[in-house]
């Protein structure tokens, strides 16, 4: 596995630059010292495969250039400072020997304290390095954009490089992975692989057990955009995201236990396919045949699988799912194995670029949006109306991006149409609307495959 300082950049301090430079300076303001290195982690546009990646399947995303920077200084006190340019998040500090995630709280400093604690307990560090850090980040909060993840993969990285540690990217992916669910997110890995594993210039299809990645060549003459629709998700902060984690666990279980398979052992869908050896196709037929499209009981559940309730709450629900009533799980495995199949043809479509690519990889992407309103109903009316604006207004395909229920959509347009259609969009969408208008800055952006975290170390 390649050494993660491979991608150190040195940096001639003269030279910084501007963002970096006025990093440095509010740092020696606010600690009286200069920062010893800097990190950065991007945050990341999921081109489709949604809701996949915690239920074993393939994600194709792709980095963008708004980022979560860090400017750091180890210290010799065993104490963490963190501050944050953005004057909103207050300052927090707290010894490195007794991290406390607050999981009722998905304060912003929580995520980092993920990051801190995940290497300290990979390396098992008993007298972990203390360090000051002052944050700036470009990712729109709460937007799909996975500026909490791209949070904790600073966090994690920093750490690594303060205690004079190194391991590959693939490794840092998955303890930030692992990690990031400190703070109660029941996530796939797809965040973190990408903000690590990213290069600039390729979309990477991502696949897990093991964690690999493989470069997507996007068709030329389109443009990626991304728009905020201005309503904020924060997926620690609300159980819709972890209900759906938990209603695919559960299909999994009902499909596994009705083609006689070992189903306590399975938890994740891919696991259930890979067990019987059939296509996507097949288990879509299968889920038709075994799972009913009416909500499930908890009771019903149980009797399926011949346990009682208090098995069930105690050996399969988390604990923050103890008191959930209803389970849709037709609708959610039929979704994850549709969308499994689509994010295989969209890759299948960039690799062998037919003439009409742009129209078959548009219409993936309609799907998608499609089958994450309907069957996943992670999506929500603003969504929803700034795709049809999109759609409207000249992008040849455009779905929700990220967990859904607010943050982003992300549309397919023609470069040669692209001015036209950020004026139009801008004005059906935002200048309607005067808190959308407010936050114009972080609202609609073009974007390109960017390039994943790296340290940087001044020369």
């Amino acid at each position: 596995l390649p050494v993660f300082y491979a991608n150190t950049v040195l940096l001639n301090v003269s030279n910084l630059p501007f963002r970096l430079q006025k990093l440095k300076e509010m740092f020696i303001s606010k600690f009286g010292s200069a920062p010893k290195f800097y990190a950065r982690a991007p945050g990341r546009v999921n081109l489709i495969g949604e809701h996949i990646d915690y239920c074993g399947y393939a994600v194709l995303p792709m980095a963008i250039e708004q980022d979560i920077l860090m400017a750091v200084e180890p210290v010799q006190t065993q104490v963490v400072q963190l501050a944050n340019t953005n004057s909103s998040y207050s300052d927090f500090s707290t010894s490195v020997n007794n991290i406390q995630i607050n999981k009722t709280k998905p304060q912003w400093h929580n995520y980092f304290l993920c990051g801190l604690k995940g290497i300290q307990e990979h390396f098992g560090l008993n007298n972990p390095t203390g360090m000051n850090c002052l944050l700036d980040g470009t990712i729109p909060p709460s937007s799909g954009l996975s500026s909490s993840s791209a949070l904790v993969c600073c966090a994690g990285l920093v750490t690594l490089r303060a205690n004079g540690k190194t391991l590959s990217k693939v490794e840092l992916a998955e303890i930030c992975t692992k990690s990031e669910r400190y703070i109660g997110t029941e996530g796939g890995g797809m965040d973190q692989s990408i903000s690590f594993l990213a290069e600039e210039g390729t979309a990477k299809l991502i696949e897990f057990s093991p964690l690999r990645a493989t470069d997507v060549r996007l068709p030329s003459g389109a443009t990626f955009v991304i728009a905020n629709s201005c309503v904020e998700m924060n997926k620690a902060a609300t159980s819709h995201y972890n209900i759906r984690v938990m209603e695919c666990r559960l299909a999994t279980k009902l499909l596994s236990k009705s083609k006689g398979l070992e189903w306590k052992k399975m938890l994740r869908l891919h696991d259930v396919q890979t067990k019987l050896g059939v296509s996507l196709e097949e288990m879509l037929t299968i889920v038709e045949e075994v799972l009913h499209p009416e909500p499930y009981s908890a009771e019903e559940i149980c009797k399926c699988l011949g346990i009682s309730l208090e098995e069930l709450r105690s050996q399969i629900l988390s604990q923050n799912m103890q008191d959930v009533s209803t389970f849709k799980l037709h609708q959610r495995a039929k979704h994850v194995y549709s969308e499994a199949a689509r994010v295989l043809e969209f890759q299948k479509i960039c690799s062998e670029a037919p003439a009409n690519a742009l129209q078959l990889l548009g219409e993936l992407m309609k799907q998608s949006h499609i089958s994450c309103r309907e069957m996943y109903e992670c999506s929500c009316p603003e969504l929803d109306r700034l795709v049809d604006i999109c759609l409207q207004f000249g992008a040849i395909g455009s779905r929700l991006t990220g967990a859904g229920w607010g943050g982003c959509t992300v549309s397919m347009v023609p470069t040669d149409k692209l001015n036209t259609f950020l004026q139009n969009v801008k004005k059906a969408y935002y200048q309607t609307d005067g808190q959308r208008l407010a936050g114009e800055n972080n609202t609609l952006f073009a974007t390109k495959p960017g390039r994943g975290a790296l340290v940087f170390v001044e020369a």
